[in-house]
């Protein structure tokens, strides 16, 4: 069972469980108290493991994680990938058509994204930082599990986790140029003038572009600020030393 901290999808989805970790219920010591899943950032490794074991006890599936590298590859994860010892797969996204094998993507300010297929019969994860967000990460996810479960992209549903809020992500022109975005008049709510060649961007926002330009019509989420809750949440540019979250879903096994 999950956490009482810990975020839930709004969505209604059967045979399918989801949820995305806080910071609180974990076994880590400051400054990665409590819940951290990261392994080489600085914890104890015991304690990574110990929180990951929780994970996946709360989960009643194996989490499969993936070594993120800000781009746009998906991958279909399977049991072989949940076994002890399995070699982690660079990639941005995953997806998973067995029960039991859950997918789970770690961040500390940059945008989880989860997905459902109608039926149960598939599932994804997405890390959707800006550089991801921009490569396609999510339409790459979107198509992987349509040809996964045989479905249009309507059929999806997905949810937005906690990242970065739009009154704390401050980008340059860089950013502006990789969404195709005119500085002079860069879109309502997207990037939001604040100095010279100084934008706040909404991350949530552009994600939904997205998604919704590849075919979803039921998007649910993206309103927590990792940045601006301490308490609750990781967060890598207000503490730069400091541990991960971790958004994750799965295919329940049927009854």
């Amino acid at each position: 069972m999950r956490h009482a901290d810990w975020l839930v999808p709004d969505w209604n989805v059967s045979g399918v469980g989801a949820f995305m970790t806080t910071r609180q219920d974990g076994v880590s010591a400051a400054p990665f108290d409590s819940m951290n899943l990261q392994h080489g950032g600085g914890d104890i490794a015991e304690a990574v493991d110990r929180n990951r074991a929780l994970l996946a006890a709360a989960a009643g599936a194996t989490p499969v994680f993936l070594r993120q590298v800000h781009g746009a590859r998906v991958v279909h994860v399977t049991g072989a990938d949940a076994r002890p010892g399995a070699a982690t797969q660079a990639a941005d996204a995953c997806i998973a058509t067995e029960p039991g094998v859950a997918c789970a993507i770690q961040v500390a300010d940059c945008l989880p994204v989860l997905f459902a297929t109608p039926r149960g019969s598939a599932v994804g994860a997405a890390h959707a930082g800006w550089r991801g967000l921009a490569a396609g990460v999510l339409e790459g996810t979107v198509a992987a599990l349509c040809q996964a479960a045989g479905c249009a992209p309507h059929e999806l549903q997905a949810w937005l986790g906690a990242c970065i809020g739009p009154t704390r992500f401050q980008v340059g022109a860089d950013v502006l140029a990789a969404f195709g975005a005119d500085p002079d008049d860069p879109g309502p709510g997207r990037f939001v003038p604040q100095m010279p060649g100084r934008w706040l961007a909404n991350l949530p926002l552009l994600a939904r572009d997205r998604l919704v330009a590849a075919g979803l019509e039921r998007i649910f989420g993206g309103g927590w600020c990792t940045v601006s809750d301490a308490s609750r949440f990781f967060s890598f540019r207000r503490d730069r030393i400091t541990g991960r979250m971790a958004a994750t879903v799965w295919l329940e096994p049927a009854r």
